[in-house]
């Protein structure tokens, strides 16, 4: 018994040391990081941990910018609970994208879904809707965790959802729905989808769904040919060894970057991270290891 002890307090250390080893690219807390190249600027918009805090009762939102992955400058809250009336708590993991000159900001809120529009992305933003774009109890999955795909072809769509994945067209104006909430199929999926595509097939990467306790620290990933799937399971290709994971994957230049976030002090007190990420010859994602020294800086081109 005290042998076994010992081991589990051996493996408890190392991943501690794991992860304290990572480099963080932001300043504490923030978690959720969803990134975009627009011009010759990376932008990070992600969820705003608060220091001290025993959940996840995030109240606003930051936005990040960096020329070289390195250097990064936080523009402040750029958008808050206090700037909408039909929702008060869970500021969770937000997403963005550009269209016809304006930013616009997809953000949860009591388990609903808002956005938010703005000139600049650094804001100010205002939420135009006066209400959630998607609200809760309409698509049979708890409505979470946006990420907005723009298409090659222009159409936009908006997933959301644990473990029951949802995606809705966007009509050209970016903040109305355009048909159907579409149930998807992706294999193991608990939260925190991104979609990106690469040499024409369509990437679903998330947060995996663990059969048992509470940890859901592994990325994995499923490829298809159509954004509605079918999708083919490729199995595991991260583990931060944390309490969750969170992430996005951009392309900058010639280079495919992964940010994630890791557990700081503790699970609500997170920490922004990035790696390279690798696909095989077949389009296959290669497993990433998290490294001490995490990205090397890198000049952004349009």
């Amino acid at each position: 018994m005290r042998l076994i002890r010992r081991i589990i307090l051996l493996i408890l250390c190392c991943q501690a040391f794991q992860l304290i080893a990572q480099k963080p690219i932001l300043p504490d807390f923030h978690a959720d990081p969803s990134a975009h190249v627009w011009e010759d600027t990376v932008w990070v918009f992600p969820s705003h941990d608060i220091a001290g805090s025993t959940f996840w009762d995030m109240k606003d939102w930051h936005v990040f910018s960096s020329t070289d992955l390195v250097n990064w400058m936080d523009h402040g809250v750029i958008f808050s609970l206090q700037d909408i009336t039909w929702a008060d708590r869970w500021a969770w993991a937000p997403d963005a994208a550009q269209r016809n000159g304006k930013t616009y900001f997809y953000y949860p809120a009591d388990d609903q879904i808002g956005v938010a529009v703005a000139d600049h992305p650094a804001g100010p933003f205002q939420d135009l809707l006066s209400k959630a774009l998607i609200s809760r109890d309409e698509s049979d999955t708890r409505v979470m965790d946006p990420c907005i795909f723009m298409d090659e072809d222009g159409q936009a769509l908006l997933y959301f959802g644990q473990n029951f994945p949802r995606v809705v067209k966007l009509k050209e104006d970016m903040i109305t729905r355009d048909g159907e909430i579409i149930e998807l199929e992706i294999e193991n999926f608990h939260e925190g989808l991104w979609v990106h595509k690469y040499n024409g097939k369509y990437y679903m990467t998330y947060c995996s769904h663990t059969k048992t306790g509470e940890l859901h620290s592994k990325l994995e990933y499923a490829m298809g040919d159509s954004p509605y799937g079918p999708f083919e399971y490729k199995g595991e290709f991260m583990d931060n060894l944390s309490r969750n994971v969170h992430h996005s994957i951009v392309q900058i230049g010639e280079k495919w970057i992964l940010f994630y976030h890791v557990q700081g002090p503790s699970w609500f007190e997170r920490r922004v991270c990035a790696e390279e990420l690798k696909y095989n010859p077949d389009g296959t994602i290669q497993t990433i290891k998290m490294t001490e020294d995490g990205i090397s800086a890198l000049r952004i081109e349009h």
